[in-house]
């Protein structure tokens, strides 16, 4: 589905936001007044006072609405069978169909452990009281992905500026390689802005970018390489269907972790779950072997998302959400 942006990239990303209620920022002074941050590790700290500690009967549990919700069901249902078994509680699946509304779940107090992707993470932290502490890895603990712009082979664009003039597909404005990475950096490296240069469109998805694509609905995208590679994987998408005509820095992918008034000792069992997870002959593993990923490893919101957070800066995004 095609839906034309009516402004300019380079202004605040409240356009993209108004659904969540919610304009961004990248910086810990922006985080919500509802939260604390007494230690500095830029995350809510949990509540002093254990009344206001959720312990709910069921844990609600989102992935990132990145693609099929269906699909990511039966791929984690093992998984949340085994949360289930170390923390002592009922695990729901919840299938968001959009950034927004994921974010204003957790907001609201209706998800309580989320896999947040990679440019939602600092909205998720300063306005939703997310957690995030670990991510997937490959074996070696090695971990990332990177943003690729592709077209059509038959497309007539072989390098980022013939893509001037043409169409070109974002994700949704809180992703970080469907949309804030690739307009920063198409900026900086190539002078090139959006509605000026060429003409924007968000898709609502890496899936429906790459498809888009595939489809002639757009003459370019930019995309998670780690979605690209899951879908061709699967059959999806044909390899010759596509080619790549930029390849962005390794980023971090997406972040799971919990909201900060989580009972602090289901806290812990959640992080448990995550950590003692036998990946082996599992549906996760049969799944996300096609991005590399083999395991769950620590990870700190402060440390390894400093680069989101830099180009959150960079494209001057400010966050407003008390």
């Amino acid at each position: 589905m095609l839906t034309k942006m009516t402004q300019p990239l380079r202004t605040p990303l409240a356009v993209g936001i108004l659904a969540f209620g919610a304009s961004f920022s990248a910086v810990a002074s922006d985080m919500s007044s509802r939260f604390t941050d007494a230690d500095g590790d830029l995350v809510a700290d949990a509540p002093m006072d254990a009344k206001d500690w959720v312990d709910p009967d069921t844990l609600v549990f989102a992935y990132t609405p990145v693609e099929d919700p269906a699909v990511y069901e039966q791929v984690w249902d093992g998984f949340l069978k085994h949360m289930e078994s170390v923390t002592g509680k009922r695990v729901q699946f919840f299938p968001v169909q959009s950034n927004a509304a994921q974010l204003e779940a957790m907001r609201a107090g209706r998800l309580h452990v989320a896999g947040f992707n990679t440019g939602s993470n600092p909205l998720a932290v300063n306005c939703a009281g997310f957690v995030p502490f670990t991510m997937m890895a490959r074996d070696d603990g090695s971990f990332g992905y990177e943003m690729e712009i592709i077209t059509r082979p038959d497309s007539g664009i072989e390098s980022v500026e013939d893509i001037k003039g043409r169409s070109l597909a974002f994700t949704s404005p809180t992703s970080n390689s469907g949309f804030k990475a690739p307009s920063a950096l198409l900026d900086a490296e190539f002078g090139m802005v959006a509605d000026r240069d060429f003409e924007p469109s968000f898709s609502g998805g890496h899936d429906n970018s790459i498809l888009g694509v595939i489809n002639n609905d757009y003459d370019a995208a930019a995309v998670a390489n780690s979605v690209l590679n899951r879908m061709v994987a699967r059959d999806v998408v044909k390899p010759d269907s596509y080619t790549t005509v930029y390849k962005s820095q390794t980023f971090p992918t997406t972040g799971y972790g919990y909201v900060y008034n989580l009972k602090p000792e289901l806290a812990e069992k959640v992080q448990e779950a995550f950590f003692s997870y036998d990946w082996e002959g599992s549906a996760l593993q049969e799944e996300f072997k096609n991005s590399g990923e083999a395991q769950f490893i620590p990870i700190t919101y402060q440390q390894h998302w400093a680069v989101i957070r830099t180009i959150d800066q960079a494209m001057d995004v400010t966050y407003n959400c008390n």
